[in-house]
């Protein structure tokens, strides 16, 4: 997503929190949620829409920011990063807040370690685990991939060692057994090390999916297991788990001028992903999309002023 966001860098200012899709579990194609950024407040704003733009829907109450928003397997609640609940004027102690998108009723996961700082947003398939970014800028021995109980937070399980690096957790195997992540250079930077990988959930297994250069914190798992999206350079790509058949999604919109934040529909015939078309000069138009898996038969879900990214695609019904 890191080369979208220099891309609209013309359009809109500003940053945004980055963070990875969530695991898909087959099932019927329902509602979308994104996140909008709102610049003049710097916030993070979390949407749910149905997959053809109606029925917008907020998911937080006005003044509360959040991001890295994914449908847990079964699609009755969302979890965000949100400083929603943080002791007051710590801005930058995100917790995993777990959402009923129907009601607003939430439940926040309190971080179980002073010493890392986890943003866990990655559903297991049996929604029983959270994936988590564990980080410390102070101390980059301890940057990795985590794993905690969605039930409560705890039972802080350590997968990967990022050697100064950090790992991304980008979404869990259909199965259950394995995480694909991405590791970047410090502070999430693309770096001519940086791949995508997958480790056992033991952490056991660890081996490189991608070329050494590709870099996102974005993508996702196919429901079948046969199939890994991601974005990279602003192009969306897929490959085999095994590392086999990587290719160009090439997505079939006139003057296209990128896309990213790809995640695959829980039944696996459609993708939803992060939209740039170039409407004149150094002019733009950007917006959550959805299409076909070989990118045809795109259709734009919003239209906004501001910043779309950070879509997923889960089972909860639509809103007639």
């Amino acid at each position: 997503m890191r080369l979208i966001r220099v891309l609209l860098l013309g359009v809109v200012v500003g940053a945004a929190i980055v963070a990875p899709a969530s695991a898909k579990v087959g099932g019927p194609n329902g509602r979308i949620v994104f996140g909008r950024e709102d610049f003049a407040h710097d916030l993070t704003i979390v949407y749910t829409a149905n997959p053809d733009g109606t029925h917008v829907k907020r998911l937080l109450p006005a003044g509360i920011g959040a991001g890295s928003p994914h449908w847990s397997p079964d699609g009755s609640r969302i979890v965000v990063s949100s400083t929603l609940d943080t002791p007051c004027c710590d801005i930058f102690r995100y917790s995993a807040v777990i959402v009923n998108p129907d009601t607003g009723g939430y439940r926040t996961l309190p971080m179980q370690s002073q010493r890392v700082l986890t943003f866990c947003t990655i559903w297991s398939p049996n929604a029983r685990r959270l994936a988590c970014d564990g980080e410390n800028d102070n101390d980059f021995s301890v940057n990795g991939v985590y794993t905690v109980r969605s039930s409560d937070g705890g039972g802080l399980t350590r997968l990967t060692n990022a050697h100064g690096g950090d790992d991304i957790p980008i979404d869990y195997s259909p199965d259950g057994g394995k995480i694909l992540y991405g590791h970047t250079g410090p502070f999430h930077e693309c770096d001519s090390h940086s791949a995508l990988w997958v480790v056992n959930t033991n952490g056991m297994n660890k081996h490189q999916l991608t070329p050494n250069g590709f870099c996102d914190d974005d993508g996702s798992w196919s429901p079948d297991g046969h199939w890994i999206a991601f974005e990279h350079d602003g192009s969306l790509f897929a490959i085999h788990p095994n590392g086999t058949c990587l290719h160009k999604i090439r997505i079939r919109i006139a003057n296209y001028a990128g896309a990213g934040d790809v995640v695959w529909s829980p039944n696996g015939k459609k993708i939803t992903f992060l939209l740039v078309k170039q409407t004149g000069t150094d002019t733009f138009r950007e917006g959550i999309a959805t299409a076909n898996t070989d990118g045809t038969n795109v259709h734009w879900v919003t239209n906004s002023h501001s910043f779309d990214h950070q879509t997923d695609w889960g089972p909860h019904p639509l809103i007639r």
